[in-house]
């Protein structure tokens, strides 16, 4: 065999092992999935899995998952591993967190990592982030001044040591939380997802005969960077820079992004950005990086699996004590809301770069209700939705309606919801003239209308942005809807913050539409008469904003 020959035989080799890892980590999220208590994990998938190697870099990912999970989990497992290196573990330990600085940015978010061992030595380790239904305090939402006050924070600490759970780290949070068999049995759930990937990344290094993962991390990860790399390098050197500006708690929160291209990397700094909010909108770096990098790599590198390779030329930069760059103690239980926002930001930086790829703005973050009552039975409950508006339209096509961009959280079934906690769904639908009008129209937003199911009242943490500052167009096409929240009694609503549902009252959500791409006037008449009928646009939208007039056949 030639040289060549073997450098391809070598290269198909790492190829198929490199998918085995992709599809074993696959199995690990969805027996997560499947054995998960709460409707978030278990319906929504808000949850990543990945594999890293001894020197903790990020080898695969999971198919399932968020990026503000996953690529934060890129760096939390680094953290794990300096406290509790793989050579000082034993095989059946695992390792469990929640501090929002050192894994995904707040409480409810838990990362558990289990060491791979394989003829009595640790070749990686395998690890899960997941998202819990409450974590004690005030509960999930916005209202926090301090972490303190947001739940329980448990740090790095070994959960299973060999084997053998620590029953006083299960009681400590069972008795700290609101919903404590469903928080529990998430946390056996991600014990369990973990366990399948071991097994079988065990089975495949006896299958492959290899000692350890060294040189197949080395290939993967070498391989990923250097096309990363080639691509940059491939856009024209400069800086651009962009601000977002959103409605806030306390008042209004600007992000601002310098982004510059310089040879083979990419740097994305945030300085000007607001300063830390008094209140729980706040973001951790950690987080902050996942999703900045996410809007690099959605446009850049979409074809191309996450890890370390990836991740390593873009560099993200937020000053210290910025919203972006928060310091402990500040609040951060609801830091997805301006953490959704950044790959919108980045992506408009981009567009001075790669102009035939960049969509229009998005509706962004996802909204959730966190919602909290007590039962007919007595029985506290507490539960959160995930809701998605629409997404921004591309220079070739309409945005996605009702798609979570860029959490790529699942639209919970209101079935799921309705059979764990006593609310009913009243409606659920398209919102008619949400989707930016365009050449080519904005996704739609939904309008979500729900009460008790036996006319108690609840309590509502509500986390929703975009009621102000709606998601823009591009190239002449105009903004999306902006969000709304009101109750069916005419009450006052407000966008952040607890508050109560009286007894028999419902509250209604209008979530904000994408931006259109190009101007309204150049949409195909088709595409609108296809619109009028399917009621996405109202006949008064299309003859003012389109200047539709025709009849049936769609024609003027």
């Amino acid at each position: 065999m030639t040289m060549g020959a073997s450098s391809g035989f070598q290269r198909i080799h790492t190829d198929l092992i490199w998918q085995r890892i992709i599809a074993l980590l696959e199995d690990q999220a969805q027996t997560l999935i499947r054995t998960a208590f709460s409707t978030t994990t278990r319906e929504a998938g808000d949850l990543s899995a990945g594999f890293f190697d001894r020197r903790a870099r990020m080898v695969a990912q999971a198919i399932t998952g968020t990026p503000g999970h996953v690529n934060s989990m890129a760096q939390a497992v680094v953290h794990f591993l300096d406290l509790f290196p793989l050579d000082s573990l034993k095989p059946g330990d695992v390792l469990l967190s929640n501090d929002p600085w050192l894994c995904s940015g707040h409480l409810h978010d838990f990362t558990v990592v289990t060491p791979v061992f394989h003829r009595g030595r640790a070749v990686g380790a395998v690890a899960n982030t997941i998202h819990v239904v409450d974590i004690g305090g005030l509960g999930f939402g916005p209202d926090g001044h301090d972490v303190f006050e947001e739940g329980l924070c448990i740090p790095p600490c070994k959960v299973v040591h060999a084997g053998k759970v620590d029953a006083f780290i299960v009681h400590l949070i069972r008795i700290n939380v609101r919903e404590p068999d469903q928080v529990i049995g998430d946390l056996y759930a991600s014990m369990a997802g973990n366990d399948v990937a071991v097994r079988q990344l065990i089975s495949l290094l006896d299958e492959f005969a290899l000692d350890d993962f060294e040189g197949i991390a080395d290939s993967i990860i070498g391989r990923t960077r250097a096309v990363v790399e080639e691509r940059i390098g491939l856009l024209r050197d400069g800086t651009c820079r962009r601000s977002l500006r959103m409605d806030g708690y306390e008042g209004e929160v600007d992000l601002r992004l310098a982004l510059t291209v310089d040879g083979r990397e990419i740097r994305l700094d945030f300085s000007g950005s607001s300063p830390e909010s008094r209140r729980g909108i706040n973001v951790v770096l950690n987080y902050t990086k996942a999703y900045a990098t996410f809007g690099i790599n959605c446009i850049i590198n979409p074809d191309i699996p996450c890890n370390h390779g990836s991740l390593a030329p873009l560099i993200v930069t937020a000053p210290p004590g910025s919203i972006l760059n928060a310091q402990r103690p500040a609040a951060v239980s609801a830091r997805h809301m301006i953490g959704h926002m950044l790959p919108d930001l980045v992506l408009d930086a981009l567009y001075e770069f790669i102009p035939d790829r960049v969509p229009a703005e998005g509706a962004g973050l996802i909204w959730n209700p966190s919602i909290r009552g007590i039962a007919t039975d007595g029985r506290p409950y507490a539960t959160v939705t995930f809701n998605a508006g629409g997404g921004g339209a591309h220079r070739d096509r309409d945005g996605w309606s009702t798609t979570a961009f860029p959490s790529g959280v699942r639209t919970m079934p209101v079935e799921a919801v309705e059979a764990t906690v006593p609310l009913l769904f009243v409606r659920k639908e398209l919102r008619p003239d949400s989707g930016g009008p365009g050449k080519f129209r904005g996704g739609l937003g939904q309008t979500i209308e729900f009460k008790a199911a036996h006319d108690h009242p609840f309590l509502i943490n509500a986390m929703f942005d975009r009621t102000r500052f709606a998601a823009k167009g591009r190239v002449g096409g105009l903004s999306g809807a902006a969000g709304e929240v009101r109750l069916r009694s005419g009450k006052p609503a407000a966008a952040k913050g607890l508050q109560q549902v009286d007894a028999g009252d419902s509250v209604i959500l209008q979530l904000p539409g994408g931006g259109g791409f190009g101007h309204p006037r150049e949409r195909d008449r088709h595409r609108v008469h296809a619109d009028l009928r399917g009621g996405y646009v109202s006949a008064e939208a299309a003859e003012q904003v389109y200047g539709f007039t025709g009849g049936s056949d769609g024609q003027d």
